[in-house]
């Protein structure tokens, strides 16, 4: 098409960006973000930033705290398996669970969406996952960005990042304290959560099984099902425990699996030993003999089945104990925190024993 002064009628939609499509699912994901409000929310979606006030949220001296990350290539299982609902529940756990280990409470949360080519109804499904997300931990959803880009994304592909903020009276921030005599407590994962998933996936190639084959550690289930479950969201047992005094410490379990993430709230001459072992879940299994990993690999790529470590004072394990217990979780005891020379470290008995 040529414009009456000779020029080219390219479009923006002709390079591949439908703005029409952007402005549908601002307004499709408008009663989403609704549902998530909490009190210090000021206006809604649509500005050019989100506005909150912490004093209406109930703070007096607030610090705050703030945490991003995103889903990894568990989205290629996503995107290939079709299920989209539930990595929006993946991506606010990877950011409210850093927040609460610090003693921080989520109070609102951004996304970041980009794709190749927009489709609102995939996005509305992805978008809704936050929003339930957001729900389930009184976090509220005030706004995040859509980037269509193509060129940079295939077909069908998109990308996810989360932002949350959070905030902690000031004094009450973990870790605090921690102290050689200390109890390990672990909470449950509920799977794989969203880390390693590029080991999980060549795992899957090497063993030449299908996403919508039966998965061979839990038969009621496709194998891209049971990958699928969402991370668990430990924001209100772990804030319960520490707003009761129980809590000195806690570690989100992702990347780096126990031995990375266990040390970074241990202070200069502390180590954590953990002697004690805990219900493998049968995913883990799986994966390191299909895989042939060796249990140092699946323990730093993996979470293998603990999703975050408590750190409490002996004298107050059984109160935290019975606490988490009441919040529907079955924490076990891992070990304990002992004196030891040099930069804070992880030792971990017998560790072929848990995959076995």
């Amino acid at each position: 098409m040529t414009s009456s002064d000779g020029r080219n009628g390219v479009t923006y939609r002709d390079s591949g960006v439908d703005i029409e499509a952007g402005d549908q699912l601002v307004d499709m994901i408008k009663p989403l973000a609704k549902a998530t409000t909490r009190a210090g929310v000021i206006g809604g979606i649509g500005g050019f930033g989100a506005l909150f006030d912490p004093k209406a949220a109930g703070f007096a001296d607030p610090v705050l705290v703030a945490t991003t990350d995103g889903v990894g290539t568990k989205l290629r299982l996503a995107i290939d398996t079709g299920i989209h609902d539930t990595v929006g529940i993946d991506l606010v756990a990877m950011c409210v669970n850093d927040l609460v280990v610090q003693g921080a409470e989520p109070l609102f949360f951004l996304d970041y969406f980009a794709t190749g080519q927009l489709d609102p109804a995939i996005a509305t499904r992805v978008i809704a996952g936050i929003a339930e997300g957001c729900r389930q931990v009184g976090c509220a959803l005030t706004g995040g960005e859509t980037a269509e880009m193509p060129g940079m994304y295939g077909r069908g592909d998109y990308d996810l990042a989360g932002f949350a903020v959070g905030a902690a009276e000031r004094g009450t921030l973990l870790p605090d304290r921690v102290a050689p005599g200390d109890i390990l407590l672990g909470l449950p994962s509920s799977g794989v959560h969203s880390n390693g998933f590029s080991l999980v996936r060549r795992i899957i190639d090497t063993a030449g099984i299908k996403l919508d084959d039966t998965a061979p550690f839990a038969p009621a289930q496709t194998l891209g099902a049971a990958l699928m479950i969402p991370t668990a969201l430990y924001v209100h047992p772990v804030l319960a425990l520490a707003r009761a005094g129980f809590l000195r410490a806690a570690a989100h379990i992702t990347g780096g699996g126990l031995p990375g993430n266990v040390p970074r709230v241990l202070p200069e001459g502390c180590a954590a030993v953990i002697d004690q072992p805990w219900p493998m879940p049968p995913v883990f299994r799986w994966l390191a003999g299909a895989g042939g990993v060796a249990s140092t690999e699946m323990l730093r790529v993996f979470n293998c089945g603990i999703g975050m470590v408590l750190v409490v004072r002996e004298t107050d394990c059984d109160g935290a104990t019975t606490l988490l217990s009441g919040q529907g979780l079955a924490p076990c005891r891992l070990g304990r925190i002992v004196a030891a020379d040099g930069p804070p470290a992880i030792h971990i008995t017998d560790p072929d024993a848990l995959f076995t």
